[in-house]
């Protein structure tokens, strides 16, 4: 299973640019209810994630002047990225290993979708579950 199967007929992927400030990037978290968004530097190129995780440090070391800063100095760069190619296993054990959550997904240097450690696991039991009530019914048909 690839990630190309879970981003498959998703939609527009919420972005910040570098040079908003802090609080926009805030605004955006919250009115959408994410919990990271892709930073771009101008194009179509991922320069970094702004994630909760960001706000929490940025208002520890700076508390309110953090919010007027620019989201390229609070951002976690530089990105890590996957492929559509790359298998959910892959994307899983890579956000373990690291320690996010949240995974850019490009392709031919274009980000073309965001991912969530919640996006893979569901769609992880999803698969399991499916393939739980294929063996249940083969099972009652035998």
């Amino acid at each position: 299973m690839t990630i190309a199967q879970v981003i498959a007929g998703r939609g527009e992927v919420w972005s910040c640019n570098a040079d908003n400030n802090v609080s926009d990037a805030i605004d955006m978290l919250a009115s959408h209810r994410i919990g990271a968004l892709p930073v771009t530097d101008g194009q179509s190129s991922v320069a970094g994630i702004f994630s909760e995780r960001d706000v929490i440090r940025c208002l520890h070391k700076h508390g309110d002047a953090a919010l007027h800063m620019k989201v390229r100095d609070m951002m976690t760069a530089p990105v890590v990225t996957i492929t559509p190619q790359t298998t959910v296993l892959e994307a899983l054990a890579l956000m373990t290993q690291r320690r996010f959550r949240h995974l850019p997904v490009v392709e031919n240097g274009q980000m073309v979708a965001f991912v969530s450690i919640g996006d893979l696991v569901k769609h992880r039991i999803d698969k399991i579950e499916a393939e739980a009530d294929a063996m249940r019914v083969y099972i009652q048909q035998a």
